[in-house]
């Protein structure tokens, strides 16, 4: 199982977005300094995740979201609670 999860940095407040198949491991990383996108930027709050049937249909999600490059949508979709996106 994938996962796509939106994270928030309580330091500037910038999202950020991943997908994985542990998302407890992950969420250690992030707030541990092991990601280097986001060492500096920790401590971060899960502020969303979705499941998907396998890694490979959460990373296409993943890209497309991040291809998309919008606030807007993001803050969307973590108000939502929902992406409604087909991988």
């Amino acid at each position: 199982m994938g996962v796509v999860y939106i994270l928030q940095s309580q330091v500037n407040q910038r999202y950020y977005i991943g997908s994985t198949c542990d998302l407890e491991r992950r969420l250690i990383e992030h707030d541990t300094g092991k990601s280097q996108y986001t060492k500096l930027t920790k401590p971060f709050k899960l502020v969303f995740s979705q499941g998907y049937g396998t890694l490979q249909e959460a990373r296409k999600i993943e890209y497309k979201l991040k291809q998309l490059k919008s606030r807007v949508i993001i803050e969307r979709i973590v108000k939502d609670q929902k992406i409604e996106m087909n991988p």
